[in-house]
């Protein structure tokens, strides 16, 4: 049995203590948060024991063996640093951190403290995408050329997710005083991610953020409403692959819509979340001519929760670990260095 602590019971804790409730080989015995009320009412909910407002005292005084930090970005790396040194086994939300020193400071710590580590792109739980990745380094995809993706909500636009303004939740992911970089670090590093699976590592981003304004002044709820709502842009892959890339908040009707196109010269793939995390269309070419697009069922794949679990019980580290949070992360600062400097920056 696998002991779980719970650092941080915000709206994407109760996702993932829902997800790992359904895990035979894993119990949450504690949660923190340092709104008391919160963590309360969350540990009643998911009949948690333990409960703290403080991590420090969580991690002397709860025996377990892992714990999942799900706090705002800027948190990310002084716990996870907390619970490594602590020889805690760490599942933390994305991005892993606010700039890549830090992100392969995290990295490089779990790595010397030999506990596993994993950094939760959640769309990694679609099996269309991990078949994407295994047809493209069986080669059946040939020399990939070209890639198109987006990610986009519509938050700011609509109130399906209730309305931002009397939703405190979502102040803090407008303002990087709070540690927020903006639609670029809260599902651009998603996108970033997902399109990089099947293409491989990154060359080059050339990189447009904006910022449109809202609220009184652009303040709100004690906040400065300043973090990047729209970003486009245009990468190149270490294969030379060409792709644009873009993600924004203001994309209605688009509750949260993730899609990539990879074009190669065998074929191609289409894979659309919003129709199906199961399947995904390939179109292959023979001689010169591209055939119909056909439609692959590509059945089920363990959830990054369940690979997390698996990992810790076999001491066997499994994808996407820190390192891979931290090239992430490299593409990031490397895309707010373009926007800042109107240039392509390479990585």
């Amino acid at each position: 049995m696998v002991k779980l602590a719970v650092i941080g019971t915000g709206g994407m804790a109760h996702h993932q203590v829902e997800s790992f409730s359904k895990i035979e080989n894993c119990k949450v015995v504690a949660a923190c948060d340092v709104d008391e009320k919160r963590v309360s009412d969350f540990a009643k909910k998911f009949g948690i024991d333990a409960t703290y407002t403080d991590v420090d005292r969580l991690l002397a005084e709860v025996e377990c063996d892992a714990v999942t930090i799900v706090v705002p970005d800027a948190y990310h790396h002084p716990l996870t640093l907390k619970a490594i040194e602590a020889g805690k086994h760490v599942l933390c939300e994305k991005p892993l951190a606010l700039n890549a020193k830090d992100a392969l400071e995290m990295s490089e710590a779990a790595k010397a403290a030999g506990v596993i580590n994993m950094v939760n792109f959640s769309y990694r739980n679609s099996s269309a995408i991990q078949m994407a990745s295994k047809l493209a380094r069986s080669g059946e995809l040939g020399t990939i050329r070209h890639v198109h993706a987006y990610y986009l909500q519509s938050w700011l636009a609509q109130d399906e997710w209730n309305f931002w303004e009397t939703s405190p939740q979502w102040l803090w992911r407008l303002s990087t005083k709070a540690g927020s970089m903006g639609v670029l670090g809260d599902i651009g590093v998603h996108i970033l991610d997902f399109a990089g699976m099947p293409v491989g590592d990154y060359r080059s981003v050339n990189c447009k953020l904006k910022t449109f304004d809202k609220g009184d002044g652009n303040k709100m709820g004690g906040y400065e409403l300043d973090a990047n709502d729209s970003a486009i842009i245009t990468a190149e892959f270490a294969n030379g692959a060409l792709g644009t890339i873009h993600t924004t908040r203001w994309a209605q009707p688009h509750l949260n819509s993730l899609k990539l196109n990879v074009y190669g010269d065998k074929a191609s793939i289409e894979i659309d979340l919003d129709e199906s995390y199961s399947t995904l269309k390939i179109s292959r070419i023979l001689g010169r001519k591209a055939m119909p697009w056909e439609t692959l069922d590509c059945g089920t794949t363990p959830t990054n929760f369940e690979r997390f679990i698996a990992a810790v019980e076999s001491g066997v580290q499994d994808q996407a670990d820190f390192a891979r949070g931290a090239d992430i992360q490299r593409v990031l600062d490397a895309c707010f260095e373009s926007d800042q400097k109107d240039k392509t920056v390479s990585l």
